[in-house]
């Protein structure tokens, strides 16, 4: 780690140690707080990487409460489980995502169980443009409420050509088009909130205060969802 990190932290620490002992920035005992905490960071190298972490989950935390709305409101039926959940569960994902597609047996089994869990989807359609137009009529199947039936039909086909996007439109009956300057809106949207909290692919879930990158698995799902429920 560079000397500029174990400054900030160092900074970090003191400010907050003064602030307790009521000492201000300009008191000379500020120099003494700053140089026995300089003195244990510099002892216990081992613990800059767990104050790093710590920096970032509460970076993270502060970038959902302060939008957590906009994360958790779906777009038309793009949800399923409870309509007032006590815990909602977001996942960001691609149709062309395999690890979208594997996490899909952890989500049913989830709602199966918890019926007091809400689950939102949102489009991120990053991996070309297929992706994109199998975006769009994602839209629009929640736009006519047929949302999971879509979701899990067009992934049952594999990739998202044009030819298995058109066969899960006619399969669920999604005759409706969301405007272009709609769906773009809602998908920029979405690739704000995602950067928001630094989601590197998909699928990202968000749930409580939590961001968890990639096909985590049913456990880590679960846990991170009785968490978020252990915080209200």
């Amino acid at each position: 780690m560079g000397a500029g990190l174990v400054g900030v932290l160092i900074g970090g620490v003191a400010v907050a140690l003064a602030s307790q002992s009521g000492v201000g920035a300009a008191d000379p005992d500020r120099a003494r707080i700053e140089g026995i905490v300089r003195d244990y960071i510099l002892a216990h190298p081992e613990i800059i990487p767990e104050a790093v972490q710590l920096l970032q989950d509460r970076q993270l935390a502060q970038a959902i409460d302060g939008n957590r709305a906009a994360y958790e409101t779906p777009f038309a039926g793009a949800w399923a489980g409870a309509e007032d959940g006590d815990v909602v569960l977001v996942e960001f994902f691609d149709y062309a995502c395999g690890f979208c597609r594997q996490s899909n047996p952890d989500i049913d089994r989830l709602l199966a169980e918890d019926d007091k869990l809400k689950v939102v989807w949102r489009e991120l359609p990053v991996l070309g443009p297929d992706s994109q137009v199998a975006a769009e009529a994602s839209l629009a199947a929640a736009r006519e409420g047929d949302f999971r039936e879509f979701h899990e039909t067009l992934f049952s086909l594999g990739r998202p050509t044009a030819a298995n996007i058109a066969e899960a439109k006619a399969a669920v009956g999604v005759t409706t088009i969301v405007p272009a300057a709609e769906a773009r809106a809602e998908i920029d949207k979405n690739y704000e909130l995602a950067r928001a909290v630094n989601a590197t692919g998909t699928p990202t879930f968000v749930v409580g205060d939590q961001v968890l990158q990639g096909a985590v698995g049913y456990d880590a799902l679960k846990q991170a969802i009785a968490e978020a429920r252990a915080a209200e």
